[in-house]
C-alpha cells in the first residue's frame, strides 16, 4: 500500500470513529438484541419505556444499528407471560428485561439467558435471591421496595390532618414483602398514635368487601401499598374516597397523579435509568449473580392540590416546600 493510499484509509477511519454515538465504536458490529417482558399493558409504562430507552442511547446504544428491542405486553393477563417468554426466545434475544409481576413468574422457567428486572416487591421474600447482595441464578436488577417509607407516609398524612386517629391501610397480602411494610406501618402507627384497619385485597371482590367495610365505619384518610393489582385499580380506590371525601396517601406518583391527595416514595423513572446500566454491564460480560439488587436511592413528594382543595383540607407550607412536584 502506497503512502498515500494509507493515508486515506487512517482519514476514513478517524472520520467514522468520530461520526459515531459514543459507545458505539466500543462494541463494534455485534448487535446487542434483549427482550422487553411484562404483564401490565403499552399505555401504563410509557415514560418509564422512555426513560429506559433514552439511558441505553445515553451509553452509545442506537436502535437499529447496535441495538434490538422486542417488546411484549401482557395487557394486564399476568397467564401470558410464559406464552410471551417462549416466543421471546424463538426470536431469539440474549437477555430479558423483566417488569413487576413477570418477574414472579419467570423466575420459575428454566429459562437460559440473563434476567433484568425492576419489580415493586422483596426479591428475597420472593424466593429469587438470598439477599440483595446475592442474587439467584440468573436474575438481578432493582426493587422498588422501600418499606421504611410507609411510616414517613402517614407522618405525612398527620401533617394534613392534625387530628389523626385511624387510617385504612389496602394492602395485597400476596405481593412479597408485603409483611415487612406492614410491620414499618404498624410501627409509626403506634409512635403517632393511629388506630389501623388493614384490609388484605388482592382481587377485586375483596377490594369491594373493603370498600364495604370502610363506608360502615369511615377512616380518616387511607394509605395504599403499591403493588400491580393497586396500580390497576387506583382508579376505583380514588373514586371510593373522593366519594366518602378520605384523603388516600401512597408511594407511587402515578396514585397522586389519579387523584390521591399525594404520593412519596421511589422516583420511578430513575429507577428505570438505572435499569439501562443494569443491561449495558451484563451485555458487556458481567454476570448477574455478581451484580447486588439495587433498592431505590432517588425520592420524590408529590402533592395534589386540587385533590387537598376538593376534600377542603390545607396542604401546610412545610410540605408544599419539600414537594418535587405540586398538581393545581
Amino acid at each position: 500500500m502506497t503512502t498515500l493510499m494509507k493515508r486515506r484509509a487512517f482519514l476514513t477511519s478517524a472520520i467514522v470513529a468520530v461520526a459515531l454515538p459514543r459507545g458505539v465504536a466500543a462494541q463494534g458490529p455485534k448487535l446487542a438484541s434483549i427482550g422487553w417482558i411484562t404483564a401490565q399493558r403499552a399505555s401504563s409504562l410509557t415514560p418509564f419505556v422512555a426513560a429506559f430507552r433514552a439511558s441505553l442511547a445515553n451509553m452509545g446504544y442506537v436502535e437499529g444499528r447496535n441495538l434490538t428491542i422486542a417488546f411484549r405486553y401482557g395487557d394486564d393477563a399476568i397467564e401470558r407471560v410464559p406464552e410471551l417468554a417462549t416466543d421471546l426466545m424463538r426470536l431469539p434475544v440474549s437477555l430479558l428485561v423483566a417488569q413487576g409481576a413477570a418477574v414472579d413468574v419467570l423466575s420459575r422457567l428454566d429459562l437460559k439467558v440473563p434476567i433484568v428486572y425492576v419489580y415493586s416487591g422483596d426479591p428475597v421474600t420472593a424466593g429469587f435471591a438470598e439477599s440483595l447482595a446475592r442474587p439467584r441464578k440468573n436474575m438481578t436488577g432493582l426493587t422498588f421496595m422501600a418499606p421504611e417509607f410507609n411510616g414517613k407516609r402517614l407522618e405525612i398524612l398527620r401533617e394534613i390532618i392534625p387530628d389523626l386517629r385511624r387510617v385504612a391501610v389496602i394492602a395485597n397480602p400476596e405481593h412479597p414483602g408485603q409483611h415487612i411494610e406492614r410491620g414499618y406501618t404498624e410501627a409509626a402507627a403506634h409512635t403517632l398514635g393511629v388506630t389501623i384497619d388493614y384490609f388484605p385485597t388482592r382481587s377485586r371482590d375483596e377490594l369491594d368487601s373493603a370498600f364495604t367495610a370502610m363506608a360502615e365505619n369511615l377512616p380518616q384518610g387511607i394509605s395504599v401499598f403499591a403493588d400491580g393489582f393497586a396500580i390497576q385499580n387506583r382508579d376505583r380506590i380514588i373514586e371510593f374516597a373522593m366519594r366518602y371525601r378520605l384523603p388516600v396517601i401512597s408511594g407511587w406518583a402515578v396514585f397522586a397523579r389519579s387523584g390521591a391527595i399525594c404520593t412519596y416514595g421511589p422516583a420511578l423513572i430513575a429507577s428505570y435509568r438505572r435499569l439501562a446500566e443494569y443491561v449495558d454491564r451484563i451485555l458487556k460480560g458481567a454476570k448477574p449473580a455478581d451484580l447486588p439488587i439495587e433498592q431505590p436511592t432517588q425520592f420524590e413528594l408529590v402533592i395534589n392540590q386540587r385533590t387537598a382543595k376538593a376534600l377542603g383540607l390545607a396542604i401546610p407550607q412545610s410540605l408544599m416546600v419539600r414537594a418535587d412536584e405540586v398538581i393545581e
